[in-house]
């Protein structure tokens, strides 16, 4: 019995208590077999002694995995593998009589994988970016946030604040962001409008998975998100891409499919189109409109960046002249206060809106009641609003001096066009320039900017990327265009 005590390794610089590296070992010991059930185990005192450590530590171990059922006591007669276990008979451990497998790799089981996911995540951990079109976190109201936050912790009911919510949201934030939306893009919603979600992608999904079938037609720009047809392909729909222009999609080429085809939904950045950035010329959203109430088909509107556009008074979106209820309107706080914060929302007529109510509890039973108490707060007493308009003049001013710094150094390598809004400048790379072996170069330099979109699967990469400017300082711009120019001379 004493070899027992030979196999149990403790580590005292482990960060691990003793206790739980003991019940661990044992309790990996019964997984593996070589404690069967029944098996008697040392007394604590034997234990502790054999492997030199307090007696009350062994206690511990051995009341954790009778705790958790892996050990059973009898009264009098020590400490025993309960025997309700089935038994597992131990695999030989000679080279060869084993198949070599590990299920910490892969699992035992067989799943088909799904190319259309198979797609890099980004991540914020480079020094310099010109990334896809990323607020810049340090002008968002932090402190501002963490007082409200704070407040909703320890203010009011803890079993209603700390407890389960409705599935549509934080009742209070719905109100305020109802209030919001109506004076901001001139829709006429209540809160029973609104579902509360993790961020646009989520509304996309729900929407995807409550409306959709296998099979059914999907509409999108040739140059799209691609986060959008990734749910779209999810969903076993027949992914259809049509034309764009300088004005946004070629509408046209969509009544052209209608007329062949039954349409089951269109989505459009119809703001700042992805990634392009253009905006959808006004004739083109009410044909848009039109179409869908003609034809049936349902208007995704992903209106990510709203808030910052540069000339005058954008656009309204394409929600403020549904007279139809065929638009599902989706926006966050993502874009324009910052990724970490997961805040979105889904606009639409309230028989809808109930609906994914109901899909939503299955797959996220709420959101951080919390973190949407705490943006109502900010709403309501009109922080976050302050905050856009001082982003919006901070995220013209770089635009501008990006845009200058491009003219001036860049101009022999790319082309582009001054984009009236969003966060990012869509920007054309001399054909010479392989822009994929350019991005790889600048990551050594700290400096990281997409390596250029796809049109379609098939497609060559474009030689083309959004360079965004919002998340970078003047200086850091400047940085980054240094980087680059210094790059190029080289090919």
């Amino acid at each position: 019995m004493q070899a027992l005590s030979t196999l149990i390794s403790i580590d005292k610089n482990s960060t691990q208590p003793v206790y739980l590296q003991i019940a661990n070992q044992l309790m990996l010991f019964i997984k593996e077999g070589n404690l069967q059930a029944g098996h008697r185990l040392p007394s604590t005192r034997q234990m502790a002694d054999w492997l030199q450590v307090h007696r009350k530590t062994v206690i511990q171990a051995y009341d954790e995995l009778l705790a958790q059922g892996w050990l059973e006591s009898r009264t009098g007669s020590g400490t025993y593998v309960a025997k309700h276990l089935p038994e597992i008979h131990p695999r030989s451990l000679l080279n060869g009589t084993v198949k070599s497998f590990n299920p910490a790799h892969t699992a035992g089981f067989e799943f088909e994988a799904a190319p259309h996911l198979d797609k890099p995540t980004m991540l914020s951990k480079h020094k310099y970016h010109l990334d896809d079109g990323f607020p810049d976190s340090r002008l968002a109201p932090l402190e501002e946030l963490a007082r409200a936050y704070r407040s909703q912790l320890i203010t009011g009911n803890p079993y209603v604040r700390l407890g389960y919510g409705d599935t549509l949201g934080s009742l209070w934030l719905r109100q305020v962001l109802a209030s919001y939306l109506n004076d901001t893009r001139g829709l006429k919603v209540t809160a029973e409008n609104i579902l509360i979600t993790r961020g646009t992608v989520m509304g996309l999904y729900l929407s995807c998975t409550a409306f959709l079938q296998p099979g059914d037609i999907a509409v999108v720009g040739e140059l799209n998100y691609n986060g959008a047809n990734m749910n779209f392909l999810q969903a076993g729909t027949r992914l259809l891409k049509i034309p764009v222009d300088e004005h946004g999609i070629v509408v046209e080429a969509l009544a052209a499919i209608c007329r062949k085809q039954k349409v089951r939904i269109v989505y459009v950045t119809s703001h700042h189109f992805y990634p392009t950035t253009t905006a959808l010329r006004a004739d083109r959203r009410i044909e848009l409109l039109r179409l869908a109430e003609q034809y049936g088909f349902i208007i995704f509107e992903d209106d990510y960046d709203y808030d910052f556009h540069y000339l005058s008074k954008p656009l309204l979106p394409l929600a403020s002249a549904d007279k139809a209820g065929m638009v599902l309107y989706c926006g966050s706080f993502t874009k324009s206060i910052s990724p970490a914060f997961r805040v979105g929302y889904l606009v639409a007529s309230e028989n809808v809106i109930r609906h994914l109510g109901q899909l939503r509890r299955i797959i996220d039973r709420q959101g951080d009641n919390m973190l949407e108490n705490a943006i109502a707060e900010l709403l309501q007493h009109g922080i976050i609003q302050r905050y856009l308009r001082k982003a919006m003049r901070t995220y013209r001013q770089r635009r501008d001096y990006f845009c200058e710094l491009m003219s001036s150094h860049l101009s022999d390598y790319v082309q582009f066009q001054v984009p009236v809004g969003g966060m990012a400048v869509w920007t054309h790379f001399d054909p010479a320039i392989d822009l994929a072996a350019l991005s790889q170069k600048a990551l050594q330099h700290e400096l990281f900017f997409s390596p250029g979109f796809r049109n379609d699967e098939v497609s060559p990469v474009l030689n083309a990327t959004r360079l965004g400017f919002a998340s970078s300082t003047p200086e850091e711009l400047a940085t980054c265009v240094e980087i680059m120019h210094s790059l190029l001379k080289k090919i």
